[in-house]
């Protein structure tokens, strides 16, 4: 892990002050549903990292695991705070989960967009990184913590989907949990936590999680393209964004 600049050497409460004399107006979800912002007029984007609800046979809802894949659940996307956001889920999935709840997922544009602010920010919350100030960086390895460096094939699907992953200490962070890891938008979360897909055809997530947030670009540049639609771990999660009500 390479050595912070002395630039970047603000303070969770530092940024926290900057944050909470933010124009209000910003934070104006407008004319965006329930749980999601308006960004620049263009689109809405989840306030949240998405959770999800099944669909029951008669209409009913219950909250899903978000420790285990939906498979092919009749499911939906909700975006809520202080809930476990869903891991363990593709691109097509999220994909389906977002159309059930009548959004998209967001496009790449979209999405880096929505985490760098109306001040076109390197980091969600601002230009210079804020230790502590997003779920990142952690040092223990989910999953060699949990398996040990013995298994001949460790990373693979099965053991990177084991559902007890995300439940160990230290790891995945209720939504909004991180109150500084915010812009003026009044997202949450797009930095660190969870990686989440956009809706590039060839499998993109973007935003790192909790334990990198640097290896493949920094704050909201951060993006993952080795993976296909159909991939699903328990780092990959997503939000949803949708059109501006006529």
């Amino acid at each position: 892990m390479r050595t912070p600049k002395k630039t970047e050497a603000l303070t969770v409460a530092a940024l926290a002050g900057a944050i909470l004399v933010a124009p209000l107006a910003l934070r104006a979800s407008g004319p965006c549903p329930e749980g999601m912002a308006r960004i620049d007029e263009q689109f809405c984007v989840d306030r949240f990292e998405a959770s999800l609800v099944e669909v029951l046979s008669d209409g009913t809802e219950r909250p899903w695991s978000a420790f285990h894949s939906p498979d092919r659940a009749r499911v939906r996307a909700v975006s809520q705070r202080s809930v476990v956001p869903q891991g363990y889920i593709s691109a097509d999935q999220a994909a389906r989960a977002c159309a059930a709840s009548g959004k998209r997922l967001c496009s790449d544009r979209e999405w880096v967009r929505a985490c760098s602010g109306p001040r076109r920010s390197q980091y969600t919350y601002g230009a210079q990184r804020v230790a502590g100030a997003c779920n990142e960086d952690h040092s223990r390895h989910p999953v060699v913590q949990l398996f040990g460096h013995t298994r001949r094939y460790l990373w693979n699907g099965i053991f990177m989907n084991d559902p007890q992953l995300n439940q160990l200490a230290g790891t995945v962070a209720v939504t909004g949990a991180h109150e500084s890891c915010t812009n003026d938008y009044g997202v949450f979360d797009m930095q660190g936590n969870l990686h989440e897909w956009t809706s590039d055809s060839e499998g993109t997530f973007r935003g790192g999680y909790y334990m990198d947030n640097r290896l493949n670009g920094d704050g909201c540049q951060y993006v993952t393209r080795g993976h296909n639609r159909a991939y699903h771990d328990y780092s990959t999660g997503f939000r949803c964004c949708a059109n501006l009500p006529d």
